[in-house]
């Protein structure tokens, strides 16, 4: 995974974008910290698989607890009159 500054990416977008096209991630960085990653769009999201969201949501759903307010309240609620 090669990195770039946001001003050369900036400037060499179209040869950033042929390396992704290759398969090679690239990260941009803007005064040396990380900001952005570039990759293939047919590659997957690290740890972002459906099978690793499906999880994360059926643990969501364990971790609620019925007889909270309902939507309508919660809406009430939040409203300024």
């Amino acid at each position: 995974m090669g990195s770039v500054g946001a001003f050369e990416a900036k400037t060499n977008l179209s040869a950033l974008l042929d390396r992704v096209e290759g398969g090679e991630s690239v990260v941009i960085t803007k005064h040396g910290r990380p900001v952005a990653r570039l990759v293939p769009f047919d590659s997957p999201e690290p740890g972002r698989t459906p099978d690793d969201l499906a999880e994360e949501f059926r643990k969501i759903r364990e971790r609620s607890k019925p007889g909270g307010p309902s939507i309508r309240e919660m809406l009430d609620s939040g409203r300024r009159f």
